[in-house]
């Protein structure tokens, strides 16, 4: 199997996508439900400290060495280096119980989706709490267009080391969730116009 590809955060600058992605996911969160957050993928953890800044009680893992370095320096000790891959949480978080995730343009990268709703669905189960997703959109009128204009090399960018290797709908988001226990709560439409969203998240609570 390959090795991991790290993404390289240069400083704690937000990701590219955070500015669409601002007002539509602060939009589904609520500081009396959504009291204990866990940001997995956290990376160079800019949204935990965002969330931290507005008084919210979050969390974050990722794999990336660099990136929890980064993070660390800003909120020490809410930051923890972690595969996504691997069952259960780092031990300093085992015996925390989080009503919320959150995980933002991570899905996309994962060899092992699966995986990563079980370990999700896993944090939530006592909780019975609520799991947020944000992915690049995919639908029929984005897809047929990026047809039409021949942008899909572009689009899937096979020669980006560590990029997107799954493209999600909202069809096959929703369809893993249920899978593991899920339902769907929310949609935001995040970018761009209705229907050419540049990314969506879905809202999503355990049963």
């Amino acid at each position: 199997m390959s090795a991991y590809k790290d993404y390289d955060y240069p400083d704690a600058s937000p990701c590219h996508v955070f500015k669409e992605l601002e007002k539509p996911l602060m939009s589904l969160l609520n500081k009396d439900i959504n009291s204990s957050i866990l940001d997995l993928g956290c990376g160079n953890g800019h949204l935990v400290n965002y969330l931290l800044a507005r008084g919210f009680n979050a969390y974050g893992i990722d794999a990336s060495k660099p990136g929890i370095a980064i993070a660390d320096k800003i909120n020490p000790g809410r930051f923890f280096v972690h595969d996504l891959s691997i069952e259960g949480l780092p031990e300093p978080l085992r015996a925390m119980q989080f009503n919320t995730i959150i995980s933002t343009e991570v899905i996309e990268h994962l060899y092992d989706p699966y995986a990563f709703i079980r370990l999700c669905r896993d944090v939530l189960s006592e909780s019975k709490g609520e799991l947020i997703i944000s992915t690049p959109y995919h639908g029929y009128l984005k897809n047929l267009f990026l047809s039409i204009l021949n942008k899909w090399d572009n689009h899937i960018s096979p020669l980006w080391q560590g990029g997107h290797i799954k493209f999600w709908s909202v069809k096959t988001l929703t369809q893993i969730l249920n899978e593991h226990g899920f339902e769907v709560t929310a949609f935001r439409g995040c970018g761009r116009f209705s229907y050419f969203w540049m990314t969506m998240i879905i809202k999503a609570k355990l049963k």
